[in-house]
């Protein structure tokens, strides 16, 4: 015979039931035949006893059926089915009692309650013997082999993750003991697993234990405990995970907490936030939504944070085509036939095609991405550079006002500040166009933010390819610093950016700390077992054209102003008027006209440092770099 099909399916409920209406009689037997001999409870009246068993029987089997109690699968069993089982047998007693009074067959209460106290305990036994016995013939071989594992952690998040060890019957880990530095759960006991002090000898432990891998079981996990967590469990040679939520989206849905590796977000920056803002959800619900680069990184995250909140339509604009195929799908599969999806495929330079998008489409809100980000390649291609990024974004712009769009959302980046590049240089020369516009009937904003953990061009995905090689892992400079934000997170306060921008604001986001480049490399090498410089070389290969050793520090407080949310400041800066504005694109058309007729390359950069007065040399930032604002920040935190 196969169990497993008995415990599956239909037969589950069937056996289940037949099982428990057999422990009844049983029960119910054992009673009348303790009572007729007993000397403590009088001999029932055995037509009356028969009745009232027949009516306790029909009682609590019906009840069971109202509450869905078979509907339950037990081996999945929680907390809300063993009350709903206890409530519903409870609730059948009652009836029975009242019943028995009512039809004129009442016996006494010892009888009823007896049985049915005793018949609720060989329900809930019955329920924890099937999860056993279901775990048991489930497994195969390959389950019997059980990792011992070790639980940082023995709080609430530790024992949860305990029970779902030992619930799930496709899991291969047995937890063994736990690691707390709570000196009052030294000595006791979680779930049947001894607790032992971090102070411990963890290493004699393991091999006590044969534990093979570590859990970190801790609720709201900062990097700096992380990063402390994971340099010293590491050391015992065992794998080291996390068990929590992946990173928070702008969806309102609840995520299953999973087991998952140490990634290098968990030791370098801090805990992405969880924006769950109903207000913010609202503002864009039923409202068209345009995304220029749609199909790039934060264009992307964009669209997907969008459609979440419930827009009227959501246009996804983007030259690359594959990259807006695979977003378009992605929402598709997510939402199906609740999305309203358009992809339109078009160059921010089309001044013809973005008017009839414009005309046909005419978006309440567009958030503007499309741009070129790479420096080293934009320094070579300084003409692109100019018309992808500032004359894209002045087409947009005029399209929004023309079609009078609501809201103008520019994506900005910290290399704006004081530029020494000229990506840089074109998006500070972006965050003008956007500031001159503060007579429009469009309200036009721009969010300036750091570097973006795993966007297209970043180093993170650099680092894993090289590591995958073999090495060496290549950085410009080992002084080099930089803000970083996990994508998520900086769509996040971009959309909230977008909600609360009136007109002309240039929005700055915190980003925490700086990180040096080389720790990263380093962390990366160890998140993937290895030994830097030992197994992985890190390399110095000098510092790129155009980049310097560290970006602005975005958080100089006497220069910006505080927002409802801690996360978001406004900086006060001079906005420059239309003309003055229109006048510095005359001149870049007239300088990218010169070269494209031949001129020298650098004709490119005389102007943008002539449009830009902030505009820099990088060696002559990179020399004063030890004395600048930011590397004394990055000083006094390490």
């Amino acid at each position: 015979m196969d169990f497993r099909k008995l415990l599956t399916g239909k037969s589950r409920k069937i056996v289940l039931f037949v099982f428990d209406v057999i422990c009844f009689v049983l029960i119910d037997l054992l009673y009348f035949i303790f009572a007729a001999y007993s000397h403590y409870i009088n001999a029932p009246d055995s037509s009356l006893f028969i009745r009232n068993s027949i009516l306790l029987i029909v009682s609590i089997f019906s009840v069971r059926v109202i509450f869905r109690v078979y509907v339950n699968i037990w081996r999945y069993t929680n907390t809300y089915a063993n009350l709903n089982l206890v409530i519903s047998d409870l609730c059948g007693t009652v009836l029975t009692l009242i019943l028995s009074a009512v039809i004129g067959i009442w016996e006494g209460m010892w009888h009823i309650s007896f049985v049915a106290l005793v018949n609720l305990i060989a329900a809930l036994t019955s329920r924890f013997c099937y999860r056993l016995v279901y775990k048991h013939i489930n497994r195969n071989e390959s389950d019997r082999l059980m990792e011992n594992v070790a639980i940082v952690g023995a709080g609430q998040l530790g024992a949860f993750l305990v029970d779902e060890l030992r619930l799930n019957s496709h899991s291969n880990y047995r937890p063994v003991f736990f690691v707390d530095n709570d000196t009052t759960k030294t000595g006791s006991r979680i779930s049947g697993i001894p607790v032992f002090h971090d102070g411990d000898d963890i290493a004699a432990l393991i091999k006590k234990f044969s534990v093979s891998e570590i859990f970190i079981a801790i609720n709201n996990l900062d990097s700096d405990l992380a990063s402390w967590l994971y340099n010293y469990y590491s050391k015992t040679g065992c794998q080291i995970k996390i068990y929590d939520t992946p990173v928070r989206e702008f969806t309102g849905k609840s995520k299953k907490r999973i087991i998952r590796d140490f990634q290098i977000e968990d030791l370098l920056f801090r805990k992405p936030l969880s924006l769950e803002d109903c207000s913010v959800k609202d503002y864009y619900a039923g409202k068209t939504v345009l995304v220029t680069g749609g199909g790039g990184s934060i264009g992307s995250e964009l669209c997907r944070q969008v459609a979440a909140c419930g827009p009227k339509k959501l246009i996804i604009l983007d030259i690359y085509e594959n990259n807006a195929y695979d977003i378009q799908q992605e929402l598709y599969r997510d939402y199906g036939e609740n999305i309203n999806l358009a992809v339109e495929i078009a160059s921010v330079r089309d001044r013809k095609r973005l008017n009839c998008i414009f005309k046909y489409y005419r978006p309440d809100i567009v958030f503007h991405a499309a741009a070129h980000k790479h420096v080293p390649l934009m320094e070579h291609s300084g003409c692109e550079a100019i018309k992808n990024n500032v004359i894209g974004t002045y087409n947009v712009a005029d399209m929004a006002e023309k079609y009078e769009t609501k809201k103008f959302i520019l994506i900005s980046t910290d290399k704006a500040v004081n530029p020494t590049n000229i990506m840089g240089a074109s998006k500070r020369l972006c965050e003008m166009i956007v500031q001159s516009r503060v007579d429009s009937k469009t309200s036009f904003a721009a969010v300036r933010f750091g570097n973006v953990l795993g966007s297209n061009g970043s180093v993170i995905p650099l680092f894993k390819q090289q590591i995958a090689e073999g090495g060496p892992i290549t950085i410009t400079d080992k002084r080099i610093i930089r803000y970083f934000m996990t994508i998520p997170e900086a769509s996040q306060l971009v959309m909230q950016t977008g909600a609360m921008a009136k007109m002309g604001e240039l929005f700055v986001l915190d980003m925490g700390k700086p990180v040096r480049i080389y720790d990263l490399a380093v962390n990366m090498i160890k998140l993937s077992g290895l030994e830097p410089n030992i197994d992985i070389k890190i390399e110095e290969i000098g510092l790129r054209p155009g980049e310097k050793l560290y970006e602005e520090l975005l958080m100089k407080t006497e220069h910006l102003t505080k927002t409802e949310n801690n996360m978001i400041f406004i900086e006060k800066d001079v906005a420059l008027s239309r003309s003055a504005v229109d006048e510095k694109i005359r001149i870049l058309n007239d300088a990218v006209a010169a070269v494209e007729a031949g001129a020298d390359k650098s004709y490119i950069r005389y102007a943008v440092a002539n449009v830009v007065p902030t505009f820099h040399d990088p060696n002559e930032v990179n020399c004063t770099a030890e004395s600048s604002y930011e590397m004394k920040i990055m000083q006094m935190s390490n």
